[in-house]
């Protein structure tokens, strides 16, 4: 194929709501259901883009966690082997379901698919490790919590365990996802923000952290050199004054005016500020089109037609 004739490559980042939504069992059957929902468009897209997909794992991570507490006859699992573990979990899930998509639509035997367990690079000295601010897993009563190996931290449901947030560094698979791309396999990586490791010489050792997805897929897309980044979530794109009489959703922002809502308050850590800071981070190291929509709207926010856009 030749460079003029490439096309270009998008970047999905799924969230959480992709498999689970608010009241739901969160059966397996659930899960199938509501990926039908983004991958469909992102299989029609497939036929214009070259196509990388991300995702979250927080529910996923959460509910090992429940398990391994309801289960004292083995030994606990540290964090790195659970991000690993949902992300063999739920890069099947979207393969599988994909698969079958784009049979539904006659272009099977056009599409190679692939899902990597994949590792991203954090730094050591990050100031996230002595102040960890990220609640994971079940819920714990006060005196539970003071007997738990590990530090917890008191939120709205009760003490819950803390972890680290660094921000990512480099992806470590970075090379072969590029050279997949140009293959135009459809590439699935970087689940949960990746698992997190740092460099011990010349090899890398996991640690107990979580990374946010979104920061991790704006640092892949820059080093595989995707055009345009879209984050799939909940919401139909980022709103000031949310949850408020005088909300309003925003149809674009520059990258100015993105990062002074983000630091009047509009845009908060837990939720929207990542992907914010994900688009502006993008954005500001050369990426053509950054758009945040919600998981139903990927197929109009790429039109132009749904979604807050981040624009120079």
């Amino acid at each position: 194929m030749s460079a003029r004739k490439r096309k270009d490559i998008l970047l999905v980042a799924l969230g959480g709501n992709a498999l689970i939504r608010k009241g739901q069992e969160q059966t397996i059957e659930e899960q199938f259901e509501n990926l039908k929902i983004p991958v469909s468009q992102i299989a029609r897209l497939s036929r214009a883009y070259r196509l990388i997909i991300t995702h979250g794992n927080g529910p996923q991570v959460g509910n090992l966690l429940l398990q391994q507490e309801c289960c004292q006859t083995l030994p606990p699992l540290p964090l790195e082997i659970l991000v690993a573990q949902t992300q063999g979990q739920i890069g099947y899930m979207i393969e599988s379901t994909l698969d079958s998509q784009l049979m539904e639509l006659g272009i099977d035997t056009q599409k190679t698919l692939v899902s990597l367990i994949s590792y991203v690079v954090v730094d050591e000295k990050d100031p996230a490790f002595r102040h960890p601010t990220k609640p994971i897993g079940p819920v714990f009563t006060r005196g539970k919590a003071a007997i738990l190996p590990y530090p917890t931290v008191r939120t709205s449901q009760g003490y819950r365990r803390v972890v680290a947030s660094p921000q990512p560094v480099t992806i470590v698979e970075k090379r072969e996802i590029r050279k997949l791309i140009d293959l135009d396999f459809i590439v699935i990586c970087c689940g949960g923000g990746g698992i997190p490791v740092v460099r011990e010489g010349r090899t890398f050792c996991g640690v107990d952290a979580v990374i946010d997805k979104d920061l991790a897929s704006a640092v892949l897309a820059r080093e595989v050199g995707v055009d345009l980044f879209l984050i799939a979530t909940d919401e139909p794109g980022a709103a000031i004054h949310y949850g408020k009489p005088e909300q309003q959703f925003l149809r674009s922002l520059t990258l100015r005016r993105a990062v002074r809502l983000l630091k009047e308050g509009h845009f908060p850590p837990g939720s929207m500020g990542p992907k914010i800071e994900a688009c502006l981070n993008f954005i500001a190291q050369g990426g053509q089109r950054a758009v945040i929509t919600s998981i139903s709207a990927i197929e109009q926010a790429i039109a132009g037609e749904a979604g807050t856009e981040i624009i120079r």
